[in-house]
Order: C-alpha cells, then sequence, then structure tokens
C-alpha cells in the first residue's frame, strides 16, 4: 500500500520563499563576518566558495522577487506589472553599483559599463532572441507600435545624452560631467522620465497593451487573485525578497570587481556580468511572452528595462559621485558609441511596422554578438 503525503497550502508557501530566509540569513552573516572574509583577496578558494555561495543567495531572491513581481503584474495588468517588474530589476541594479562606489573601488567606469551592457542585452540579446524565437514559432508577431515608439522616443536622447555628450567635453577625466553639468543632466533626465511613466501609467495606459489584452484584463485580474493570492500580500513578500539582494549588493559587486583585477581581465566584462545577474529572471520572463505570443509583454520588459537603466541608474550615480566626490567615467569609447548608436537605428526599423519576424531577431542578434566580442578584444 503506498501513501501520499499532503501538503497543505501554508507549507506549499512556506517552502516557496525559502530563498527570503536563506538571504536574511546570508544577510546577517556577511554583516558579521562578511569584511573579514573579504580582506585578504589571495585566498582564492576561500574567495571562490563565498563567491558561489553569495551568488546562489543572490539569484534565488532575484528569481522570488520576478515572481512576486509576476504575480502583481497578473493582478494589476499592464503596463503597471511591467513597471513593477522593471523597478524591482533597476533598484537591485543600482544598489550593485551603488555599494562598490560607497565602498570606494577605484573604477569610475563601473556604472558605465553596467549601463551599456543593459541597454546590449535587452535591446539587442533579449529583443533579437524574443523575435526570433516568437517568429520560428508563429511567423510573425503583433504588438502596439505606439508604446514601442514612446519607448525609443525618450531613450534615444537620453542614451546620447548619458553615455555618448560626455564625450564631447574637455575635462580632467575624459568622458565625465562638470558639477553643473551632471547636476542638471540628472534632474532633465528624472523630470522626462517621470513624464513618461504618467503617460504609461494613466493617460496613454493602452500605448503599452494590445487591444485583446486589455479586454481580457479583467478575467485575468481574477483568476490571479485567486491563483496568487492579495496584491498586499505579494507587495510585502517583494519588498523582504528584495532586502537580501541590497544588503549583499556591496559584497557580491566588490568580489565581482577584485575578481576581474585579479585575473587581469577587461574591465567591462565586470559591467557585463552585473547586468546579466540582474537581468537573468527578467529575460527569462520576456522570452516566454514572445513563446506564448504575447510579444507586447516581451517588449514593456526589454525596452522598460533599457529606459529605466538610463533613466534611473544615471542620476543616481551622479548623485553619489558628487556626494563622495567620485568621478564617473560615462562617456563610451568611439567603438561602442558606434554600437549603440546602431542599436538605436536598428531599433527605430524593427519597431516601425505592426509585426515583426525573424529577420529583425536575427539582426539584433548579431549587434549583441558583436558587443560580447568587443568586451574581449576592443
Amino acid at each position: 500500500m503506498q501513501y501520499r503525503v499532503i501538503q497543505s497550502p501554508s507549507d506549499a508557501r512556506l517552502r516557496s520563499e525559502t530563498p527570503v530566509i536563506v538571504g536574511v540569513l546570508t544577510l546577517g552573516l556577511f554583516l558579521v563576518y562578511g569584511h573579514a572574509w573579504l580582506a585578504d583577496p589571495t585566498q582564492l578558494i576561500q574567495r571562490a566558495v563565498l563567491f558561489v555561495w553569495l551568488l546562489a543567495t543572490i539569484t534565488g531572491c532575484i528569481f522570488g522577487v520576478v515572481r512576486h513581481a509576476d504575480a502583481l503584474s497578473e493582478l494589476l495588468g499592464e503596463p503597471l506589472g511591467t513597471l513593477i517588474l522593471t523597478g524591482s530589476v533597476i533598484t537591485i541594479e543600482v544598489s550593485l553599483i551603488a555599494a562598490v562606489m560607497f565602498e570606494g573601488a577605484t573604477d569610475p567606469t563601473l556604472a558605465r559599463d553596467t549601463m551599456f551592457a543593459v541597454i546590449m542585452i535587452m535591446m539587442n540579446g533579449m529583443v533579437g532572441l524574443c523575435l526570433l524565437s516568437g517568429g520560428l514559432l508563429h511567423v510573425q508577431q503583433e504588438y502596439n507600435l505606439e508604446g514601442a515608439r514612446a519607448y525609443l522616443a525618450v531613450l534615444i536622447p537620453l542614451s546620447a545624452i548619458a553615455l555618448i555628450l560626455p564625450r564631447s567635453r574637455s575635462s580632467a577625466v575624459e568622458g565625465s560631467l562638470s558639477y553643473w553639468q551632471a547636476t542638471l543632466f540628472s534632474i532633465a533626465t528624472l523630470v522626462l522620465y517621470a513624464i513618461f511613466v504618467a503617460l504609461q501609467t494613466m493617460r496613454h495606459r493602452g500605448f503599452f497593451a494590445l487591444p485583446e489584452m486589455a479586454e481580457d484584463a479583467a478575467d485575468e485580474a481574477d483568476e490571479a487573485l485567486a491563483t496568487h493570492g492579495s496584491v498586499a500580500r505579494h507587495a510585502v513578500l517583494l519588498i523582504l525578497t528584495m532586502l537580501p539582494v541590497v544588503g549583499l549588493a556591496e559584497y557580491l559587486a566588490v568580489m565581482v570587481e577584485q575578481g576581474i583585477h585579479t585575473f587581469h581581465m577587461p574591465t567591462a566584462l565586470g559591467g557585463a556580468l552585473i547586468a546579466a545577474l540582474i537581468l537573468a529572471p527578467e529575460g527569462i520572463t520576456a522570452l516566454k511572452a514572445a513563446l506564448a505570443n504575447k510579444l507586447q509583454r516581451s517588449i514593456n520588459l526589454c525596452l522598460g528595462s533599457a529606459l529605466s537603466t538610463v533613466a534611473l541608474t544615471v542620476p543616481t550615480v551622479l548623485i553619489i559621485g558628487l556626494a563622495t566626490h567620485q568621478s564617473i567615467t560615462l562617456g563610451l569609447g568611439d567603438e561602442n558609441i558606434i554600437l549603440l548608436m546602431l542599436t538605436l537605428m536598428v531599433s527605430m526599423l524593427t519597431f516601425s511596422g505592426a509585426r515583426t519576424n525573424v529577420l529583425h531577431g536575427a539582426v539584433h542578434l548579431l549587434l549583441f554578438f558583436s558587443f560580447i566580442v568587443l568586451i574581449f578584444d576592443p
């Protein structure tokens, strides 16, 4: 005779929140012993064990953040759900960069490299993968053209101001901004992004959802409420799951930076690794949406992540740099400027029609491959 163990809903929920418990315990241990553990960078075996432990814990918590953000997305509908997910990811990204800056690390290009890597990963790697896989499975996919154009209308000038314009001025540190430029650019960037969010969530909310998505929103919200629980529950768990990530960000970012210098690897690799870590769950969500023929959600995630990174990370790192008297290098090198301009131009062509196909995806993946090559062979 076989016996089946029936789990109660409370036991299942508790098990699903294991990453939060592990994250809190790990954070407590690192707060007490972390600086002593990381004091000697020559202990490579100890460093490797700590890095794997820290990486696994943070990755588990990030996936937990995305799970609760996805539940909120289904409960609240588009574009509020995507905005919550994007905001959570950007909070983690800014925490990682700010942790290194407050630690006093000497790499002034980390923020620039991370922002550029986010743009390349999301606008080329993930957009290309979503369009290619979705095109192979569904031939052509529809999306809301007005929403994509709104993203690009804000992303293009902000990217140029943040990553290209600093190269055009002469300063003690090439690619940096003066005090007043940093202050005014930060304010202008935040104001423009606030206008975009107001448009996205209120006045033109329909730009970021297909008509059939809007018609089914109420039914999906009711079904999600029965499946996932209340908005308040997931909002609280989202914050609790994010806290260990923010707290452990300092230790992971410092280990990444020290590892780059210890093994004499390209400095741009540090920003790419940080970007890949924080974007992995969001990228998986975007790919699943494309495979399910929900390309609008994929576009909201990919373009939204790139836009939020430029709009929120730039002001944050500039403010931290001014407060800590650190020099922040934002201007890209010549080859990366060309790659950024190509990405923006190709994106304008990709999202100039109402449907996409595999060719659009292949072109974006080519640009992403070029980005990877330039990291190791600039």
